[in-house]
């Protein structure tokens, strides 16, 4: 489904300015950040001394009042500061993931087809063995064992590209195994977060 979707047209035009996008979007969150938390702080410092102090009732409240809506900015801009990493993370191997899947589908087309191509060569190559022996003339034999020869030679090459491509399209599975072990561990670290966040609030 992911793959579908990332393959439409407007994903190949919004990629270029993707990354522009991201670093744009952190460096604004970290800016609310940290004037969430310079706020924080601030508000924090006069809410002591001001108790200490003990000054009237209103003035008070209006301290409280900036001091929670402050830390509540800081926790907004903070968890979105996090979530966006995280959904920059998931994005991204979800990419590799369904780039992973297609290539090891066309591996898989190319170990059959290879496969296919090798039992067609063999099946020939036993008929006109076959049609060799019963004809046993010199000359004949000379150039049946000539084409013979190059049989062998074109049943090796294609055992080998069989041979290669067996290889390949066990390290495309060992690569889609590797990123979907690593896709849900990223999964289970959102979840415990989550769990983390809800018990905060």
């Amino acid at each position: 489904r992911w793959q579908k979707i990332f393959t439409i047209s407007l994903w190949s035009k919004l990629a270029v300015f993707w990354n522009k996008m991201f670093l744009t979007t952190i460096i604004l969150l970290i800016v609310l950040f940290l004037d969430a938390f310079r706020e924080v702080r601030k508000y924090s410092a006069v809410h002591i001394n001001e108790k200490a102090v003990n000054i009237n009732t209103n003035a008070f409240d209006h301290i409280q009042m900036k001091l929670f809506r402050s830390q509540r900015n800081l926790y907004l801009s903070g968890f979105s500061l996090f979530l966006w990493l995280v959904l920059r993370r998931t994005v991204t191997l979800l990419t590799e993931l369904a780039k992973e899947m297609a290539s090891h589908t066309a591996l898989e087309t190319q170990v059959i087809n290879a496969t296919e191509a090798a039992k067609k060569y063999m099946a020939e190559n036993e008929k006109l063995q076959e049609a060799l022996n019963e004809q046993g003339s010199g000359k004949k034999k000379g150039s049946a064992e000539a084409t013979d020869e190059k049989l062998k030679k074109e049943v090796e090459h294609l055992k080998e590209e069989l041979q290669k491509t067996s290889t390949a399209l066990h390290k495309a599975n060992n690569e889609v195994i590797a990123i979907k072990k690593q896709s849900e561990g990223l999964k289970r670290e959102y979840d415990r977060l989550m769990k983390e966040h809800e018990q905060l609030q």
